[in-house]
């Protein structure tokens, strides 16, 4: 399977010479190199590399801090390439997650994040109590006394706090967005999110489109996404999901995509019913097809009863 080479200057690295040619010799032929060092969050060649891995494809570095600012960022990154049934290798370490011990070492790491995590809110906390105890008010003088300098700080570190935060993670779910807008409205755009397992973060159809804008005004999607979706008859909207589900999807048989529906989505049935049949994902199927929105091959055999 393809291998995607990914590489980042360092503080101490003038170029990132070395780490692409050993990507070469572990046998990488597409490459995405940034050229950002120290602790800059501008890596646009990584969305790109994190864009381009398909199915079965391994995205590699040559050390795992040349891809990731932190450990949930890595954890963050390798589930975003599993969900695309990709993997994730790193030369140096001990990380291939197409490998059972690389999941493991994987699954590892996740386990010590979140005791990093727990560790660092037991601290937080006692240290707050360790300051009252000793007659100190806690929280930010500056605040308190409603400066305006300090006020205004604070909402745009929240704000780059947020944007960063839609960063990381829009690898799951902003490409479901980018694949159905403008066609479907975004209460449609929000369920074939919220469907996704493991869930994503918490939307509501208002957090969604104000989340793209965010990305729209920041240069991390294109600014179509946000026109006004065309007015659909409801089973042209559902024969849209139907076929957004397959083409990514091609493995799916009628009596899945019928269970998708009824449960994940919980679209109601032309005649107003909860459960979708086989039968009657197979009819949708076929409009999708005959208005040209499928690109697999053959529709998906029916499972026995």
């Amino acid at each position: 399977m393809p291998l995607i080479g990914y590489a980042r200057v360092s503080t101490d690295e003038q170029d990132t010479f070395a780490q692409i040619s050993e990507l070469r010799r572990a046998g990488c032929v597409t490459l995405f190199e940034d050229r950002a060092s120290g602790a800059s969050r501008s890596r646009p060649k990584l969305a790109s590399a994190l864009a381009a891995v398909g199915q079965g494809d391994t995205l590699v570095v040559v050390r795992i801090d040349r891809l990731a600012r932190s450990l949930s960022h890595l954890l963050e990154i390798v589930e975003a390439l599993r969900a695309k049934g990709a993997y994730f290798r790193s030369i140096n370490d001990p990380i291939d997650t197409s490998s059972p011990q690389g999941m493991l070492m994987t699954q590892m790491l996740g386990a010590f994040a979140e005791f990093e995590r727990a560790l660092i809110r037991e601290r937080t906390r006692a240290g707050l109590k360790a300051a009252v105890a000793r007659g100190a008010r806690p929280g930010n003088p500056k605040m308190r006394a409603r400066d305006p300098s300090a006020i205004g700080d604070l909402r745009h570190s929240l704000k780059e706090k947020h944007l960063h935060e839609l960063v990381d993670g829009r690898l799951r779910w902003l490409p479901i967005v980018e694949r159905l807008r403008p066609h479907l409205p975004w209460s449609l755009v929000l369920r074939r999110i919220q469907a996704l397992k493991p869930p994503v973060r918490s939307f509501s159809e208002r957090t969604l489109v104000k989340a793209c804008r965010t990305l729209v005004e920041a240069g991390y999607a294109d600014r179509v996404i946000l026109e006004a979706a065309p007015r659909l008859a409801p089973d042209s909207r559902i024969a849209l999901l139907v076929a957004d589900k397959l083409n990514n999807d091609p493995d799916a048989t009628l009596r899945s995509l019928a269970t998708w529906l009824s449960k994940d989505l919980r679209e109601p049935t032309p005649r107003k019913g909860t459960q979708w049949s086989p039968e009657g994902v197979r009819r949708v199927i076929s409009q999708a097809r005959n208005l040209g929105l499928i690109v697999v091959p053959k529709l998906p055999a029916t499972l026995s009863p």
